[in-house]
């Protein structure tokens, strides 16, 4: 049964969906107004262009604002679900209650020193509840987009290999009693994604702690997820790999097929035109690097940019003149380019001689994070008085596990 207070975020959506079809409308309008003043008076008026910029922006809000609304409702808030646990409720009064807002120790150390399943107290800090660390995780892929598209395992060791196959057993049609010849043995490769440890550091006062009305739970996971996605994020596209995950375009690329290329090398296409598209027939480059996947991975592929290359390739036709990008205009769904959502990362470079502005790919299959078990927080009222500083750490890796999987738009002449 639906909540009476989810009715008017239901309707929020709506009028924000609602907004967007309109303002995309108004776009097309403006924008196509703008390219027969090009071809018919060789530019554009100055108020034309302004307008095309400022609808853009408008697009660009809205359709964040739905995404936001959407991920916002289908997380539940932290430690909503009934605790049937009697050892997990008494940790969570041991965690919260005693260790977070007063800075009792002995209760919790106790309860940690008795599982089997926290890790060693050498680490320093205490692990959070398991329904907090589940919760980070959920909000985590809401804002670190790569972590939303790729394949997340989760480990308990320090560390996670996986073996991929670089050439399979030969194989063949054979009758009822033909011969069969022993075929060859196939080749694997161990990938190994490399780790490393995140930290944050949130505050809080004394006041706000001793508050019975302060939510601390949210308080403390809303923080951590804020620090955790925004460093994540940004190493996932361009980490070097050293004591952080390595970034998928930190990775040799080849203007070469997936037969030609070594292993671990991922393929790029040239858009021909150093820092940008070329003026004829742009969406050609889009759709070459989309054929440069194989079809068996095109299925849940995803473009992959920052925003302003998205307002720049929303002005783009097909020969048939109709727009390569759409809106996504039902609840819960994204824009699509080609047909093929289009993921908005901050951290992708913007068009520049020889960047990497897009990625086309299925990041399942080619892009791998790992998450450890176990967000440890240190509590600290000393280093920074009046504040209380929670020391939390996680570790956190990532790295590419299929270079077939993932395709790159170089903006070069060769």
């Amino acid at each position: 049964m639906t909540h009476s207070n989810d009715a008017p975020a239901v309707r929020e959506v709506k009028a924000a969906i609602n907004d967007l079809g309109h303002a995309f409308e108004a776009f097309k309008q403006t924008n196509d107004s703008a390219e027969i003043e090009r071809r018919t008076k060789s530019g554009v008026d100055a108020l034309v262009n302004e307008k095309v910029a400022r609808i853009n922006a408008d697009i660009d809000r809205l359709q964040k604002s739905i995404n936001q609304m959407h991920a916002a409702g289908s997380r539940s808030r932290v430690g909503a679900e009934a605790q049937s646990d009697p050892a997990a409720a008494q940790h969570n009064t041991a965690f919260y209650d005693r260790y977070m807002r007063k800075g009792m120790e002995a209760d919790l150390a106790s309860l940690e020193a008795k599982s089997l399943n926290i890790t060693a107290a050498s680490d320093g800090g205490y692990t959070v509840p398991q329904e907090l660390d589940s919760s980070i995780e959920k909000r985590l892929a809401a804002v670190s987009p790569i972590r939303a598209i790729a394949n997340v395992v989760q480990i308990g060791s320090s560390g996670y290999k996986k073996l991929v196959t670089v050439s399979g057993a030969a194989s063949g049609w054979v009758g009822e009693v033909g011969v069969r010849t022993e075929t060859a043995a196939p080749q694997f490769a161990e990938v190994t994604p490399p780790l490393g440890e995140l930290y944050a550091n949130p505050a809080a006062t004394q006041s706000m702690l001793d508050d019975a009305y302060f939510d601390v739970e949210s308080w403390l996971a809303e923080e951590l997820v804020a620090e955790f996605g925004q460093k994540e994020g940004a190493s996932f596209v361009n980490g070097d790999g050293i004591d952080k995950p390595k970034g998928f375009l930190s990775y040799t690329t080849a203007a070469l097929g997936d037969s030609a290329r070594a292993f671990g090398t991922l393929e790029h296409r040239i858009t021909g035109v150093a820092g940008a598209f070329p003026a004829s027939d742009p969406s050609d480059i889009l759709i070459d690097l989309v054929h440069s996947l194989k079809a068996g991975y095109r299925q849940n592929a995803v473009f992959v940019m920052n925003t302003d290359l998205v307002a720049e390739i929303r002005k783009m036709k097909d020969v048939d003149g109709q727009y390569l990008w759409r809106p996504g205009l039902e609840n819960g769904a994204i824009a699509t380019l080609l047909g093929y959502p289009v993921i908005e990362a901050a951290d992708m470079p913007a068009m520049a001689a020889g960047s990497f502005s897009v990625a086309f790919g299925n990041f399942k299959r080619g892009y791998t994070v790992t998450d450890r078990m176990g967000t440890r927080v240190l509590r600290d009222p000393f280093s920074n008085k009046p504040y209380v500083h929670f020391y939390a750490t996680r570790r956190v890796g990532g790295g590419v596990v299929n270079s077939d999987a993932i395709k790159l738009l170089k903006f070069s002449l060769a």
